[in-house]
């Protein structure tokens, strides 16, 4: 997969990003938002890499695709994650240097199109903390419609969570 936006490219993991994967996971929304998804080292980082490049070859989740500026610098990811149901979910993570400027919404926005065809999908859900705004923001930017808000099963935990839905 290669999508390019008016200032990214969302592309395929190569072993050599595990470095930034590293660093980048290391922020504190990070650490408060997705624990599970911070590696305390670039041999976490390399292991996990590797296992994400393998989903692609065998097609099941998650599908996980690194997002980097235009210059080659690695800033974040976006997924689809599927649930047990057979539904997916949309998942994203750009680091703190690079918040605020616009990048989630724009991988997103650049995703959905070309990730749920190839899925046979015509809806997907996004799921956050109820206290995570910027992550809401950005699934409403993207055309995302809040379903719930409430008690419900995060990071195998009971949290405040909003659930969204976009598509049919």
């Amino acid at each position: 997969m290669k999508i390019h936006t008016e200032r990214l490219i969302i592309t395929e993991f190569t072993m050599d990003m595990a470095e930034a994967v590293h660093l980048n996971s290391l922020d504190e929304d990070n650490r408060r938002f997705v624990p599970d998804e911070v590696f305390e080292t670039v041999e976490e980082a390399a292991e996990t890499v590797e296992f994400l490049m393998g989903c692609y070859t065998s097609g099941e989740g998650p599908l996980v695709y690194p997002v980097l500026l235009k210059d080659g610098t690695y800033i974040g990811y976006v997924q689809a994650v599927p649930f047990d149901d057979g539904t997916w979910e949309v998942g994203y993570h750009v680091g703190s240097s690079y918040t605020k400027q616009g990048y989630a919404t724009e991988a997103v926005k650049a995703f959905l199109p070309v990730i749920m065809p190839k899925l046979g999908i015509s809806k997907i859900a996004g799921i956050c903390l109820a206290e995570n705004k910027g992550s809401a923001k950005v699934m409403e930017r993207c055309g995302f419609i809040k379903e719930f808000e409430g008690m419900g099963p995060y990071q195998g935990e009971e949290r405040k969570i909003c659930k969204f839905i976009y598509g049919e």
